[in-house]
């Protein structure tokens, strides 16, 4: 009898001590839904592929159906992220007149491709250690260098990187291109360039209330080669000695063609 009472002691002791939390649970306001989608899922790029347009799209739901009363304005962030990959950046330097290549540095993981839109300018929604939790914002992607070059060098070399691949339209910002509807709808259109890389893409959705990231949801994107492009991609990865040897027969009989043609005329 007494094992039984001191057992029964302490399970009334331990529901005292978890009931204020077990309370505080109950009570917590359920955290609203983000339910995206993107209007392509699959993209095929051929010979002329000039791009596309790309419309993301949505609806947050929230508890009891309605956006609670005493809170602030809703905003929602769109990024699209390509594969990361391996890049090597190199500094040039003016010498004698001549630019030569002075310095370098390896990431092991840069973002191939990194667009973002937003109802309101990132800088706006969310402090500096949020943007740096979620990558939000091209100056806050997570770039890995791998040497360990001291701070105000990586700093140079990833504002190159990130000038390089600005210029060249795979990053880049949309603030104010996401529009709201009601507080529940929201919309946004981000561009795929020309020269976008191949492989899974990803569209994170992120849904921020007075500077807090609050839900976030992702979509896949797949960006393949299609036609003899994606023939020739498969080729070279595959049989990758055949592939050579064939392209190597190709240029001399074009180049051996070439030639019998100037000298005929």
């Amino acid at each position: 009898m007494g094992e039984r009472a001191g057992a029964a002691l302490i399970r009334k002791s331990a529901l005292i001590l978890l009931a204020p939390l077990l309370l505080g649970q109950a009570q917590s306001p359920a955290k609203p839904v983000l339910i995206p989608d993107v209007s392509q899922r699959d993209i095929e790029i051929a010979y002329s592929f000039t791009g596309a347009d790309l419309l993301l799209f949505g609806a947050i739901l929230y508890p009891k159906g309605q956006a609670p009363a005493e809170s602030g304005r809703t905003d929602v962030v769109v990024v699209i992220k390509g594969p990361t990959q391996s890049v090597l950046v190199r500094e040039k330097e003016k010498v004698a007149g001549i630019w030569v290549n002075a310095d370098r540095m390896r990431y092991r993981s840069a973002p191939s491709f990194y667009a973002i839109a937003s109802s309101k300018p990132i800088k706006a929604l969310v402090d500096e250690r949020t943007r740096a939790i979620y990558e939000l914002g091209v100056d806050s992607l997570a770039l890995s260098p791998a040497s360990g070059a001291s701070p105000d060098v990586q700093r140079r070399f990833d504002a190159g990187l990130v000038d390089l691949r600005k210029r060249g339209g795979l990053y880049y910002e949309a603030p104010g291109a996401v529009e709201i509807t009601s507080g529940v709808l929201y919309r946004a259109r981000l561009t795929i360039p020309a020269r976008v890389p191949v492989g899974r893409f990803t569209a994170e959705t992120f849904l921020i209330r007075d500077g807090r990231v609050l839900a976030a949801a992702v979509r896949p994107i797949d960006i393949r080669k299609s036609g003899f492009e994606r023939f020739v991609a498969r080729s070279a990865d595959r049989y990758s000695v055949i592939y050579g040897l064939v392209a190597v027969a190709l240029s001399v009989l074009l180049g051996w063609g070439a030639g019998a043609i100037w000298r005929r005329f």
